[in-house]
């Protein structure tokens, strides 16, 4: 993921490097080469004519219309005058929009420049020439990587001021794809399906890939400080504490952007869809170098629709802004009024409800207890903004949203105070948003606040973090609890949710899910003192304790490692391996990252001094519908022939290899250890001076077997 504004120093921020952005190509694309002075004149047509006498009427009726688009006054209009007195025409040194003037004469605009460039006789050709066709040039497969025949996973390094891609070799040192210096001044990010790179500079955004990692795409948009991407990788959000100042000259840029703050792109065209201003989001304050500020941003200010067809966001509390995409424009037109709006959640994924045949996108927002009325949950359906369900709450601190990946059940976790407000608790309002109706479950029998929450990716199943008040006096922080909840055991439909068991007297503060599920670690990041990691099965194939019998789990804890320091823990897309890493954004002492297995087995330690960032490299969801995935699993083990044969291959040449050296041993009469490793390198062959050949042989035994379809 990207950094924070606390993970990013202020002279990260700022610095420039000797390797900027180069937009020499888009200057020579969109650059227009003016004749000097014209620029700054247009000429109007289809004004009515009228007498000299009623000129001066005229222009004051012109300036009501022009000065709804812009800046002009009396003095900056020309309207010649016919011999006869009569009007010819009028030029103004502000450009205007086209715009209706009555029922019976529009407004017709255009630059002197482009007049004085296409209307002179001998400017423009008038055969027609066919555009020259540039010759074909094969470009690089964006999604090269995912056919490496070994199936390995790429990751993103930064470190001191280089970015490297490599390929992940488990245990052995990993394989490097680029590695560059300069390549950011910032930090680097992958767009959610792993086709592109981004790396942020002073000028702008650039978009790296193929097999190369070659330049794609850039957006300039000057001093960018944070990026989003939309979740298909359509398009793509920059901020920008500066407002833009948008010069001559400048590609791409134009007055609309003048003064803003964010830009939504369009990554296809490169171009802006929109822009906007941001008086909600503050810069970062200055610090040294190394050192995180201090200062949040609410980030992402904009939040996209599953399927990339609205994106939106709230304004000062007051409202909900949803606009259309590609148009940008309101849904409806306006804004959705919602006094106090204090934060909303789109669904990750376009959900079927019951009863429901319309398309929709779903959305929850919450607000607090204004006066006498009761803070509140909603749910609204997009595009009708039908408000399907909503749940009022009391004695609210505050609210979070947590979406379940498929969309199944959103979670809304209510820090609740009690009346004297002198002590907090946390219950979980669950709902369940397939079911008709979309009913609500709560689970309200925890004891102390619950400080994280996280969903089980496609499951049902989900683990909170919970901490008491800290003693008076207290050197350290209160001990925490984790808690595993699961759901009942109903058929084929989903229980009650149940506690599955709590583990006290821990330290942890962070849940890390798997992306294919099942596997979950809860670890201690960002402290000073503490710094486990329990690796988790929530489905171990053991004997069930007899409690735990009618929910859908088994939990056992795995293995738990430790990694000093470590601020970061992010799994590859396919569940096998997990990364740990300490972050110099965060401290300065032994930075680094840990490789390990699903089940915590530790493959590589990686000291690295000046380490800010590991990103494991998104991979798209399968093209394989569920009926094609299920077919898979169902002939899981033809497949496996495929890597027999390979296998047997193998042994057959190991085969081959002894019976030579069998054969080696009775015409040379060498001692029967002769092939171990140090007769390989001593005893000669045929009395020449070549040393025979070492043929190791590495026998794996397999302690346990599962079968999963990565898909």
């Amino acid at each position: 993921m990207a950094p924070s504004f606390e993970q990013l120093s202020e002279q990260d921020l700022h610095e420039e490097e000797e390797e900027e952005i180069d937009f020499s190509d888009l200057k020579a694309q969109f650059e227009v080469k003016a004749d000097e002075g014209l620029d700054t004149f247009v000429v109007i047509d289809g004004l009515p004519v009228v007498p000299e006498d009623s000129k001066q009427k005229l222009i004051k009726f012109l300036l009501r219309k022009l000065n709804t688009v812009g800046n002009t006054s009396e003095d900056a209009v020309f309207m010649p005058v016919s011999d006869k007195g009569m009007s010819e025409g009028r030029r103004c040194r502000q450009a205007a929009a086209r715009c209706p003037l009555d029922k019976k004469h529009t407004l017709a605009v255009n630059k002197l420049m482009d007049i004085e460039r296409y209307g002179r006789e001998g400017r423009v050709d008038e055969e027609y020439q066919a555009p020259p066709v540039e010759p074909f040039k094969e470009k690089e497969h964006l999604r090269s990587w995912m056919g490496d025949s070994s199936a390995r996973d790429q990751f993103a390094l930064y470190r001191n001021d280089k970015v490297g891609v490599f390929w992940n070799n488990k245990s052995n040192p990993p394989e490097n794809v680029v590695d560059r210096a300069h390549w950011t001044q910032l930090f680097v990010q992958w767009s959610p399906k792993g086709t592109f790179l981004a790396s942020v500079h002073p000028q702008g955004v650039q978009l790296w890939g193929g097999a190369s990692f070659s330049k794609q795409k850039q957006f300039p948009h000057p001093f960018v400080q944070l990026i989003e991407f939309s979740p298909l990788e359509g398009y793509l959000t920059t901020w920008s504490a500066r407002p833009i100042q948008v010069e001559e000259g400048q590609p791409i840029l134009t007055n609309d952007e003048d003064g803003k703050n964010i830009i939504v792109w369009d990554i296809e065209s490169g171009k802006p869809l929109r822009s906007f201003t941001s008086h909600d989001l503050a810069a970062p304050p200055t610090v040294d170098e190394d050192v995180a500020p201090k200062k949040k941003v609410q980030w992402p200010a904009f939040k996209w629709s599953a399927d990339e067809k609205y994106v939106a966001r709230m304004l000062q509390g007051q409202s909900l802004s949803i606009y259309e995409v590609p148009n940008m424009n309101l849904v409806g037109r306006t804004s959705v009024k919602i006094e106090g709006v204090s934060d909303f959640e789109w669904s990750p994924a376009t959900v079927t409800r019951e009863g429901v045949k319309q398309y929709e996108q779903l959305l929850c927002f919450w607000t607090p207890e204004i006066g006498s009325n009761p803070a509140r949950v909603a749910m609204m359906s997009v595009p009708s903004k039908e408000i399907v369900r909503t749940r009022n709450l009391f004695n609210v601190s505050d609210v979070k949203l947590h979406w379940q990946s498929q969309g199944a059940y959103v979670c809304v976790k209510v820090d609740r105070h009690s009346k004297s407000k002198k002590s907090m608790a946390t219950n979980l309002e669950i709902f369940r948003v397939k079911e008709k109706g979309v009913p609500v479950e709560v689970v309200d029998s925890l004891k102390d606040t619950v400080i994280n929450f996280a969903w089980e990716p496609n499951g049902s199943r989900f683990v909170l973090i919970t901490t008491g008040e800290a003693p008076a006096g207290a050197a350290v922080g209160p001990r925490t609890g984790v808690s595993f909840f699961a759901t009942e055991k109903k058929g084929s439909t989903a229980g009650n949710f149940k506690l599955v068991r709590t583990v006290e007297k821990k330290t942890s503060n962070g849940i890390y899910w798997s992306p294919k599920g099942r596997f979950v670690i809860v670890a201690t990041v960002h402290s000073q003192s503490s710094f486990d990691l329990d690796f988790y099965d929530m489905d171990f194939e053991g004997e069930k304790v007899e409690a735990e019998k009618d929910l859908a789990a088994n939990l056992q804890l795995m293995k738990t490692v430790e990694h000093y320091g470590v601020t970061d823990v992010q799994w590859d897309s396919t569940g096998r391996y997990v990364v740990t890493s300490a972050s110099v954004w965060t401290h300065s002492m032994e930075n680094g990252w840990n490789l390990h297995t699903f089940s915590g087995q530790t493959l590589s330690e990686n000291p690295t001094e000046k380490f800010k960032q590991f990103l494991w490299r998104p991979r798209p969801a399968t093209f394989l519908s569920k009926e094609e995935q299920k077919q898979v699993r169902k002939n899981l083990r033809e497949y496996s022939k495929e890597f027999d044969e390979e296998d047997n291959e193998w042994v057959a040449w190991i085969r081959r290899e002894k019976e030579i050296q069998a054969e080696e041993k009775d015409v040379f009469g060498l001692p029967e250890d002769a092939d171990s490793p140090k007769h390989a390198r001593d005893a000669p062959i045929g009395g020449s001076d070549e040393a025979e050949a070492v043929v190791e042989e590495i026998v794996e035994e397999i302690i346990e077997e599962t079968e999963e379809v990565i898909g």
